[in-house]
């Protein structure tokens, strides 16, 4: 695939995003959306991670004063595993998924069950 512009990559995760579901995007609480370039060293193949607390997890200490989790995805590894702009939207969009699903406390085990692993 040809390299794409960091505008050009953020303009698919913004298109990614708004297909999601308005009624999923509602449900999300304090999370914001980021681009890196690249993973951590460790995990080389990561796409994407979901950075914070679970709803399922919160309590009421939890929303004082906290700072929003994160989903970030990761330029790199998604760009260099497509072979066009079509799977590369299609891989932004499950990857966007995965991701939120972890913000409402579904594992990786459930989401691979689920076809979203």
């Amino acid at each position: 695939m040809e390299p794409l512009s960091p505008e050009a990559f953020d303009g698919i995760v913004e298109d990614a995003l708004d297909e999601v579901p308005e009624e999923l995007m509602a449900m999300l609480d304090n999370v914001v959306f980021l681009v890196e370039d690249e993973p951590p060293a460790e995990d080389p193949e990561l796409l994407g991670v979901y950075d914070g607390v679970p709803l399922t997890e919160r309590g009421d200490p939890w929303a004082s004063g906290t700072l929003p989790d994160r989903i970030v995805l990761f330029r790199g590894p998604l760009t260099r595993m497509c072979a066009d702009l079509e799977e590369l939207t299609d891989e932004i969009a499950v990857t966007v998924v995965h991701e939120i699903a972890h913000h409402f406390g579904i594992d990786d085990d459930a989401l691979h069950e689920l076809g979203w692993g």
